[in-house]
């Protein structure tokens, strides 16, 4: 499957749940798009219901840090006026870390992973809650100083 192609099927959604399903179907959160695998990250809002990604319990934008910079990121709009966000694939290969939790959650609802040596499987939400505290820390590989320092005279 390309990229656009997953991001166009995001656009069929007409509620967060149905999103969340698209996301299921396609294999997320890990998916293989032009034979690259990719953690998928979406946030954004259905008619001002937020939605988000969570990675061991945190906000998505926050467990990655700086990481979002080095990731591709591509807004969608859904059926529903007001409604859509972005999908932001970040390369699985920057992932440090063996084993780690993932949840595509809005304020009730949610669907909940833990990845282990690749291969993520649906959990409960009580599975996910119970498993919280025992993942590892979650670790991804950031921008290098000399990255840094071009984003800075790029953004300057």
């Amino acid at each position: 499957m390309k990229v656009e192609g997953f991001v166009a099927s995001l656009r069929n959604a007409e509620t967060i749940g149905e999103l969340f399903r698209i996301l299921a179907q396609k294999g997320a959160p890990i998916v293989e798009l032009d034979g690259k695998r990719f953690l998928i990250v979406v946030e954004g809002d259905f008619e001002g219901r937020k939605f988000w990604t969570e990675i061991n319990g945190e906000k998505a934008n926050q467990a990655l840090g700086d990481a979002m910079l080095n990731s591709s990121s591509f807004p969608f709009k859904c059926r529903k006026p007001y409604t859509g966000g972005n999908v932001i694939f970040v390369s699985f290969d920057d992932v440090e870390v063996g084993e780690f939790l993932v949840a595509y959650r809005d304020p009730d609802y949610g669907m909940f992973y833990h990845v282990k040596n690749g291969r993520a499987e649906e959990i409960t939400r009580e599975g996910y809650e119970a498993l919280l505290p025992k993942m590892p820390e979650f670790r991804i590989k950031s921008m290098s100083e000399e990255e840094m320092s071009a984003m800075g005279a790029f953004f300057g």
